[in-house]
């Protein structure tokens, strides 16, 4: 019989895979729309490479880093935890690089294009170096520590998510679709729920040990 512990962690991972479903669809109907195979979604105005490999690094990232928090998963099949940690890291180094190209490449000029830049450069770069110190967590053999980083990063490269959820409330109560610039804040908030969920989360880690 499972443990609550076990049946809670495969709820969280279910519950991730979940949560990023919608924006998942959107970039499977998109990288359709890039073979040719759907006219479902608009025309991209983006280059293909960079796009593709945002959309493909994102895929990896979300599914692969759910499993992660996964004890059971971690205990029963170490080898997988390993090999889907290692893939999960090139999916987030492609999100991170790929959102990097597109930010400089097709960021509007105007003030809230830049915000929005700005915002997206700042999360790609917390993304980055948050791995960036959970790697070198875990090799230390400091793996509350590894968590507590991989969880940060893993909150904000979800952002997605939240992002159309908050646009979509803020829709509803407005009646209509944002300006460039509350838009580009609406995104800014959801990585801060994000965050803060994220934050939230390693605290009551901390104290249940």
């Amino acid at each position: 019989m499972p443990s609550t512990a076990n049946r809670s962690s495969a709820w969280l991972v279910a519950g991730l895979v979940f949560f990023s479903a919608l924006p998942l669809s959107f970039g499977v109907l998109r990288l359709m729309q890039l073979a040719g195979l759907s006219d479902v979604m608009p025309p991209a105005s983006a280059s293909a490479i960079p796009l593709v490999s945002h959309i493909v690094g994102a895929l990896a990232y979300m599914l692969l880093g759910a499993t992660q928090f996964s004890p059971a998963i971690r205990r029963r099949w170490p080898a997988w935890h390993r090999l889907a940690g290692r893939l999960a890291l090139v999916g987030a180094a492609l999100v991170v690089v790929s959102a990097l190209w597109l930010t400089f490449a097709y960021a509007t000029p105007s003030f809230g294009g830049l915000v929005l830049a700005g915002l997206r450069v700042a999360v790609a770069s917390a993304i980055a170096l948050s791995i960036g110190l959970g790697l070198a967590a875990v090799l230390k053999g400091q793996i509350a520590r590894h968590r507590e980083w991989m969880i940060r990063a893993y909150a904000l490269g979800i952002g997605a998510a939240t992002q159309m959820l908050v646009l979509m409330v803020a829709e509803m109560v407005s009646g209509g679709a944002p300006t460039e610039l509350n838009r580009a804040l609406l995104m800014g908030l959801a990585w801060g729920i994000n965050l803060m969920v994220a934050e939230w989360s390693i605290r009551r880690g901390r104290l249940a040990a």
